[in-house]
C-alpha cells in the first residue's frame, strides 16, 4: 500500500453499525463491562480508548512501524521515552536541540541522576567519541530545531548497535512522508503531532512508535500509569489532519524551496539555512534520506539583533507564533521564544543566535508569503 492510502486507510474502519465512513469519536471516560472479570478490550480511556487506537495503528502504518503510543503532547512523549532509562545512566543528545527537550533534560531530569552530553549529531564521529560505559540512549533531531542540522540516520544507527545503545529520533520536522528512521535501524521514532501531522494548529499531541515489541510493552505501561494520553477529541482531529499529510508536505517543501530562493539571493540576508538548498553542509545526505525538504527555514540578517526583530515585527501574513508545521505560515525568534531557558552561552555556542528567525512556510500561495516577506525586509 501506498503512503497516501495509508494515509487515509491504515488503522480505520467504516461504524458497523450506521457504516459511517468517518470512525466514530469515542468520547468517553469508561465503559460498561458485561460482567465481572469480562470485558471488550476497553476499561477506562486512560488505559485505552477506541478513537486512540485507531490513530496508533495509522501513525505506526505512516512510519513502517509495528507499534503507536500516543501521547498528550510532544514532551509527554520524549519524558516517556526517558523513562525507559535508570538512575546513573547517560544519555548522548544533538546539540541543537528543541529548547523544551533542553528544559526537560537539564532541570528535571537530571535530578534523578540521569546525565547528558550534547554534541553535533550530524557528525557521527563525535557521537563516538561521547560514549561512556554508562550510556544508554542516543537522541537525535533530524533536522533539528532551529538550525535543521541533518544526521545521517544509517552511520549512527550502526553506532547505536555497535555499543548496544538505544537510539531514538525526533523526526517531527520531516514526518513519516519525508523520512521513516525506523527503516534505517532507530529503534524510536518520535513526533509532535501538534505540528505537520495534524497540520492545522488544532491541538497539542505527540506519539512514539517502534518496531520493539518490549519497548513499546513498557512505553504503553507508561502511557497509562503516568497518563499523559491523548484525548479521544484530539486524537480524532489528528486523523483528519493525517488524511491530507502527503498532499500538504509536497505543498510545504515546494513552497518553502522558493522562499529559501529568495532570501539567499536577498542583498539583505547574511546566511540561510534549509536543507533543500546545496549551500546547506548536509544537503546531500538530506537529499539521499528524505523524500522531500520539509517546510522549515532559519535564517539570519544584516545588521544587529534588530534587524531579524524588525523584519519579525513587520511582517503580516506571516505569524509570530511559537510553533511550527501548520497550514499557516509562522516566523519565531528562537531565542525569545522556543529557546528562551537554554541559557545565553550555551545558546551561542551551539549557534543560536540572537538574529536567528525560524520560518515555518505555510502552504499559501508562495507569491504572496515571499511578497510578505519582501514588504517586511523593506522596513528593516
Amino acid at each position: 500500500m501506498k503512503f497516501a492510502t495509508k494515509a487515509v486507510h491504515s488503522g480505520s474502519y467504516h461504524d458497523p453499525s450506521t457504516g459511517s465512513i468517518v470512525p466514530p469519536l469515542y468520547q468517553t471516560a469508561t465503559y460498561v463491562l458485561d460482567e465481572v472479570g469480562k470485558d471488550k478490550g476497553y476499561d477506562y480511556t486512560r488505559s485505552s480508548n477506541p478513537t486512540r487506537a485507531i490513530l496508533e495503528a495509522n501513525l505506526a502504518a505512516l512510519d513502517s512501524g509495528k507499534y503507536g503510543i500516543s501521547f498528550a503532547s510532544g514532551m509527554s512523549a520524549v519524558d516517556a521515552i526517558l523513562r525507559l532509562l535508570s538512575s546513573g545512566d547517560h544519555v548522548i543528545s544533538s546539540d541543537d536541540v528543541y529548547g523544551g527537550v533542553f528544559r526537560l533534560f537539564e532541570q528535571i531530569l537530571s535530578r534523578f541522576n540521569l546525565s547528558f552530553t550534547y554534541v553535533d549529531t550530524s557528525q557521527p564521529e563525535k557521537i563516538a567519541e561521547a560514549i561512556r560505559p554508562e550510556t544508554k540512549l542516543i537522541w537525535v533531531e533530524t533536522p533539528t530545531n532551529p538550525l535543521l542540522k541533518i544526521t545521517d540516520l544509517e552511520v549512527v544507527s550502526q553506532i547505536a548497535k555497535e555499543h548496544k545503545l538505544l537510539l531514538g529520533v525526533d523526526s517531527t520536522f520531516a514526518t513519516p512522508y519525508l523520512l521513516r528512521p525506523l527503516e534505517f535501524g532507530v529503534d524510536l521514532v518520535l513526533h509532535s503531532t501538534t505540528k505537520y501531522l495534524s497540520g492545522h494548529n488544532q491541538l497539542i499531541g505527540g506519539v512514539v512508535v517502534t518496531n520493539n515489541e518490549d519497548l513499546y510493552e513498557k512505553l504503553k505501561f507508561f502511557q497509562k500509569s503516568i497518563g499523559a494520553v491523548s484525548g479521544p477529541f484530539d486524537c480524532w482531529l489528528t486523523l483528519l489532519g493525517v488524511k491530507t499529510l502527503p498532499l500538504r508536505m509536497e505543498k510545504h517543501s515546494s513552497n518553502a524551496m522558493a522562499v529559501a530562493k529568495f532570501l539567499e539571493d536577498h542583498p539583505k540576508v547574511k546566511h540561510i539555512t534549509y536543507p533543500g538548498l546545496t549551500s546547506h553542509p548536509q544537503h546531500e545526505i538530506a537529499k539521499r534520506q528524505m523524500k522531500d525538504f520539509s517546510g522549515m527555514i532559519s535564517f539570519e540578517l544584516k545588521g544587529d539583533i534588530h534587524a531579524g526583530i524588525n523584519l519579525m515585527n513587520n511582517v503580516r501574513l506571516c505569524a509570530l507564533a511559537e510553533s511550527l508545521g501548520a497550514v499557516e505560515s509562522m516566523i519565531t525568534h528562537p531565542a525569545s521564544m522556543t529557546h528562551a531557558e537554554v541559557p545565553e552561552e550555551e545558546r551561542l555556542k551551539r549557534g543560536l543566535t540572537n538574529s536567528l528567525v525560524r520560518l515555518s512556510v505555510g502552504i499559501e500561495h508562495v507569491d504572496d508569503i515571499i511578497e510578505d516577506l519582501e514588504l517586511a525586509l523593506k522596513k528593516v
